[in-house]
């Protein structure tokens, strides 16, 4: 008998750390997308705990740690500058084991690419069909359709997941979360801490990524759809007045580098990550918002116990498949419910009133107790 074999579908963060969670069990891997070329998009993000543990169960740890720079202590802070919560980053290491990092998307993807052989990678490949019972998918490459069989399909193909629209037509599209985001990762070398500023129904958040760069956020609550000829001059007129470093930040960002985003998410949860052969992970699974910084983090969790639980091959996909479901399914979609709230508390609240019992309150909260809520989602331990 051969080595089993998976295909993934999707090339970012999700489906690369499955490709990799797999090789490292003995699977054969054929991961396939879309794009022509391999990439992510320019800018950052924040690697917690969890994340880490997760990396570290690839073996690919220690090389995500020297391309990106742990973070600094932070907290919330209000418009004007005040601190409303500080979250020490020595204490938050010494809760969790290890510190969180700050490191570029594009390096990230790099080094999980590269450690996966050359030939997995398919690009330029839309899938167009899946068949879950033989697993089957069916793409199309430079025009011409075909069809790839396997023992399993991973489906790590995004927010608008094909799979997922395949597989469970009767759900809902993903659902508007009511804000809209800048980003951006601009050339930094002032000093800047890991920090969230909140402002009625805007955020704006600052992590420093190493080799002299910074990647920034800004959200509002907004309708959908909303663009300007000059983004960064949008980011200006609502941020500008904001504490030091933010209006220094925006005078240091290239125009050209500012992406504007929608902000969606999988608002009805799925019954099932799993049909017949075909896993769903990441965001095809579980799309949530970004206002706990979890995203890369569970699709890293689901990857590290999809290959555990694969680990005996094909012989007993299905238990190892509901096995799967069983332990991220229940997790990740509490950290997505979890997500939504944060959003609904902090950088949607609008009325001034309501804006000043919160941060009066955030300001009662013992240091040892905001701790332990910092900590509460990223306290995670990859499968032995």
């Amino acid at each position: 008998m051969g080595e089993p074999h998976a295909i993934v579908v999707g090339a970012g963060i999700g489906g690369l750390a499955a490709a990799l969670a797999l090789h490292r069990r003995r699977w054969r891997v054929t991961v396939l997308e879309r794009a022509a070329e391999p990439r992510e998009l320019g800018t950052g993000l924040t690697l917690m705990a969890n994340a880490l543990r997760g990396l570290d169960a690839l073996g690919v740890g220690e090389a995500i740690r020297r391309q990106g720079v742990p973070d600094s202590p932070g907290g919330l802070r209000t418009s004007d500058g005040r601190w409303v919560s500080r979250i020490e980053g020595a204490a938050l290491e010494q809760a969790l084991g290890t510190p969180a990092l700050g490191i570029h998307r594009t390096a990230l993807h790099r080094l999980l690419r590269a450690a996966l052989p050359a030939s997995a990678l398919v690009t330029g490949a839309d899938v167009v069909e899946v068949d879950a019972d033989r697993p089957a998918v069916t793409y199309r490459r430079d025009g011409s359709p075909t069809t790839l069989r396997a023992d399993l399909v991973v489906g790590a193909d995004g927010l608008h997941s094909v799979l997922r629209r395949r597989l469970w037509p009767e759900l809902p599209a993903p659902a508007y979360s009511g804000s809209t985001a800048w980003r951006a990762a601009i050339r930094w070398t002032g000093p800047v801490a890991t920090a969230v500023t909140w402002g009625p129904g805007r955020e704006f958040g600052m992590v420093p990524l190493g080799d002299g760069r910074l990647y920034w956020y800004a959200a509002e609550t907004a309708p959908p759809g909303g663009h300007e000829p000059d983004e960064l001059a949008a980011v200006r007129d609502r941020f500008g007045g904001w504490h030091e470093p933010i209006p220094a930040l925006l005078t240091a960002t290239p125009p050209e580098t500012v992406l504007r985003t929608d902000l969606f998410h999988l608002a009805t949860p799925l019954p099932s990550y799993v049909r017949g052969r075909v896993a769903l992970l990441g965001d095809a699974a579980h799309a949530m918002t970004p206002h706990l910084g979890q995203g890369a983090g569970q699709a890293i969790e689901d990857a590290v116990v999809l290959g555990a639980a694969c680990a005996g091959g094909p012989g007993d996909l299905a238990g190892a498949l509901a096995a799967y479901d069983r332990q991220r399914r229940p997790r990740s979609q509490a950290v997505a419910r979890a997500s939504t709230r944060a959003a609904r508390y902090g950088q949607q609240l609008r009325h001034p009133a309501a804006v000043a019992v919160r941060n009066a309150l955030l300001r009662l909260i013992p240091a040892r107790a905001a701790l332990r809520g910092a900590a509460r989602y990223a306290d995670w331990q990859p499968p032995g």
